[in-house]
């Protein structure tokens, strides 16, 4: 169905690169005005050049409440109102050792963008929709979000927050028609998420296609999923199709939280042949 946001004007923020680029372009695709929020002005401009009249960058740092109304107030001003914000600006920890040896000397910045990023969005732009029929916010955690495991303690505990204050706002802004809903996104290679990080490019390919291979093997759905698939699930939630939708947390991550990826039963069964067969 085209033109699904025909009328409306979102607000992306994080939406100059990755998962963001994907929201807005398919946004502007399927007919919204969009305006592009960025700390990365000379990306976010780049983006909005490519894709005409219907899209604006504002450079934003969404841990700072000024910021934050202000990209409001500007995207009303530009395009005379708002009816969807995706609250998808995020930053990872890069924790990769051991609970005890962390010293959490990200935390707080981990926790401004992430979490306090999401409740400021949330917060200003419902005050605008509450005020004008509603509308939708969409925030943007992750499967690290919901499903334990092992590191990123910071950017883990700034994720599962996301989660839980998506609920809360959902149940108290649901008498001012403005729904709010969560995508947990899985594997989706983007450049926050590669660990490619090389100054050699050869490197840093052979390293993202290894990365690729080992998630992979922890995903049960045998399909590498893409920035669009998150925007389509962003879409959903943006469109009207969703105005009976709030407070959920929707996966997308190819099956990778429905339960164990690998068979301990037959890891168990090779154990008993090995014996069996000494």
């Amino acid at each position: 169905m085209a033109n699904e946001l025909a009328g409306k004007v979102a607000i992306v923020t994080g939406g100059s690169r990755g998962l963001g680029q994907g929201m807005v372009e398919l946004f502007v695709e399927e007919g919204a005005r969009v305006v592009i929020a960025d700390v990365r002005e000379e990306a976010g401009r780049a983006l909005a050049g490519t894709l005409g009249d219907a899209v604006r960058f504002r450079q934003t740092d969404v841990s700072k409440r000024e910021a934050v109304q202000a990209l409001v107030d500007y995207t009303i001003a530009e395009f005379g109102g708002l009816h969807a914000i995706c609250n998808n600006a995020g930053l990872t920890d890069e924790a990769y050792g051991s609970l005890l040896d962390a010293d959490f000397e990200a935390f707080e910045r981990v926790m401004a963008v992430n979490v306090k990023g999401v409740m400021l969005g949330t917060q200003i732009a419902a005050r605008h929709m509450a005020q004008h029929g509603g509308g939708s916010v969409i925030n943007i955690s992750s499967i690290s979000g919901i499903q334990p495991g092992y590191g990123f303690f910071n950017y883990r505990a700034s994720k599962a927050a996301v989660v839980n204050f998506t609920r809360t706002a959902a149940i108290e802004l649901g008498v001012n028609l403005v729904r709010v809903n969560c995508i947990c996104p899985g594997n989706i290679p983007t450049d926050m998420g590669t660990y490619a990080a090389s100054e050699d490019d050869a490197k840093a390919r052979k390293i993202k296609d290894a990365v690729a291979d080992v998630r992979m093997g922890w995903q049960p759905l045998k399909r590498q999923g893409s920035p669009r698939d998150i925007a389509e699930a962003a879409l959903f939630f943006a469109s009207d199709r969703s105005r009976q939708v709030s407070g959920q947390i929707l996966s997308v991550d190819g099956a990778a939280t429905a339960g164990m990826a690998k068979s301990m039963i037959a890891e168990i069964l090779e154990a008993r042949a090995r014996v069996e067969a000494e």
